[in-house]
């Protein structure tokens, strides 16, 4: 998959995240709101064709660490950008496996920095 195609999946995602957010869906929108960031993260990982493993994308702590050390540690990601990954899959987790529920006005939190997050990885890559 391109990095063209990886930040068209994540920009799908953060509008699916805004509907299940608007049906009340708040673990739900966390789930899409994080895989919106995840996607762009490749994306960007692949537009800076930064030398990574080529097993790098088959898990996400691959994939976050990644980021971070080849586009976080040294730019062009700014470093608070760069936090907003992390603290989504953190977030993800106790949505999608904690039994918990996340709370609306997190849910919505987490759905505007993945706009957030996505929206600047597309900027700085040309995407």
């Amino acid at each position: 998959m391109d990095a063209s195609t990886l930040m068209a999946k994540a920009r799908t995602a953060c509008a699916s995240a805004h509907l299940l957010l608007e049906r009340g869906d708040s673990d739900g929108a966390c789930n899409r709101a994080y895989y919106a960031m995840f996607d762009a993260a490749r994306a960007a990982l692949l537009a800076t064709r930064a030398e990574v493993s080529v097993n790098v994308g088959k898990t996400h702590s691959g994939v976050l660490s990644a980021f971070s050390l080849h586009l976080v540690k040294n730019g062009p990601v700014p470093r608070e950008v760069g936090r907003l990954l992390k603290q989504a899959e953190e977030i993800r987790i106790v949505a999608d496996y904690s039994g918990e529920s996340i709370g609306p006005d997190d849910a919505r939190r987490l759905v505007e920095a993945a706009e957030i997050f996505v929206s600047t990885l597309a900027a700085l890559q040309g995407l």
